[in-house]
């Protein structure tokens, strides 16, 4: 099946995606964050087949998230080194954990995030970096960048347009 690209689309998460490529890919990301680099760990943590792995792997490498790099001559083997863009994922990996694990009934939540140094469940937010303040979609608008197209304007003016609605509505 062929996978529709958002690389030509103007929003950053959309292309982001394009990036990623899929949930495989992200889950691939999760463990290499957690340490592992090597084809085998995470074809055994994931249970994923050896030619869809293949394929995110190589995926990633030409996304820039992976760097290739070989560890054995013979057989050659390869291990696969998060780059900066591919530790930046972190983040994204924590929110989806984070999310994931408030709408898991308690006794379902198997893993929890801990502070390495003293153990403590971490509790995450998305912060504001310059303010602190929690970011929300009550709080949180779109707005055009540099780069934006007129179709771009037009779409955030739109969803402003919406929003007021809404606030009016409420």
């Amino acid at each position: 099946m062929q996978r529709t690209s958002f690389e030509s689309q103007d929003c950053p998460a959309a292309r982001a995606l394009d990036s990623v490529g899929d949930w495989w890919s992200i889950l691939i990301l999760r463990d290499a964050l957690q340490g592992m680099k090597r084809f085998d760990e995470f074809e055994r943590s994931l249970g994923i087949g050896s030619n869809t792995l293949t394929r995110r792997l190589k995926h990633l490498v030409s996304e820039g998230l992976f760097e290739r790099r070989q560890y054995e001559d013979r057989p050659p083997r390869y291990e696969y080194l998060l780059t900066p863009k591919g530790r930046d994922f972190y983040p994204v990996v924590v929110a989806l954990f984070t999310w994931g694990s408030r709408h898991l009934p308690r006794d379902e939540v198997a893993l929890r995030l801990g502070d390495r140094a003293t153990g403590k469940e971490r509790r995450t937010v998305v912060v504001d970096a310059r303010t602190g303040e929690r970011v929300t979609p009550d709080n949180t608008v779109l707005m055009p960048g540099p780069a934006a197209t007129a179709g771009t304007r037009r779409r955030v003016e739109l969803i402003r347009a919406l929003q007021q609605e809404h606030i009016k509505s409420s």
